[in-house]
């Protein structure tokens, strides 16, 4: 995956973070039947799985990638959104220690989980799972709106403007 791919998948999600910036607490946080409940622990659980499977599985650089409920209950769209941009960070590295070596295997136990058991995934298994893990779970946020009666901004990647897919290719 190529550092340009990963700059749509942030564009995309910066169309729902901006779009969530315009929500009430009570929207925001409601609960519903499906998914991580809310919009808000939605957005949490999916920046985790960058956390967990890139930062601490692959690159060892924590060993509590996961955020307790209490600290998540604190948590506003501002932190949400610097939990993503530490996920981006770890998504750069990968990109960048392993580019020439994607398919190489990590063997390890899972830190934030005890008693897992050794997991053997590629980074570049890691990095695809994490982002087809936020696709579906936008996919339910996208739900969520429209059931609190909002009308989901495109956050489809074809819905992008022309102009977001130039390179310097081009």
């Amino acid at each position: 995956m190529l550092k340009d791919e990963y700059e749509w998948v942030k564009q995309t999600r910066q169309v729902l973070l901006d779009q969530c910036k315009e929500l009430n607490e009570n929207d925001f946080t409601k609960e519903f039947g499906f998914g991580f409940q809310s919009i808000k622990d939605s957005l949490v659980h999916v920046a985790g799985c960058y956390h967990a499977w890139l930062g601490s599985f692959v690159l060892l650089e924590t060993t509590s990638p996961l955020l307790t409920k209490e600290v998540i209950s604190e948590m506003q769209i501002g932190d949400i959104q610097g939990y993503f941009q530490q996920a981006d960070k770890y998504v750069d590295t990968v990109i960048e220690k392993f580019r020439n070596n994607f398919g190489v295997i990590i063997e390890r136990e899972l830190a934030w989980k005890v008693d897992s058991g050794a997991v053997r995934k590629t980074p570049h298994q890691l990095l695809m799972h994490s982002i087809t893990h936020e696709y579906h779970h936008k996919g339910q946020i996208v739900a969520m709106l429209r059931l609190l009666g909002y009308i989901p901004n495109n956050t489809d990647i074809l819905g992008l403007p022309e102009k977001e897919f130039a390179t310097d290719d081009n």
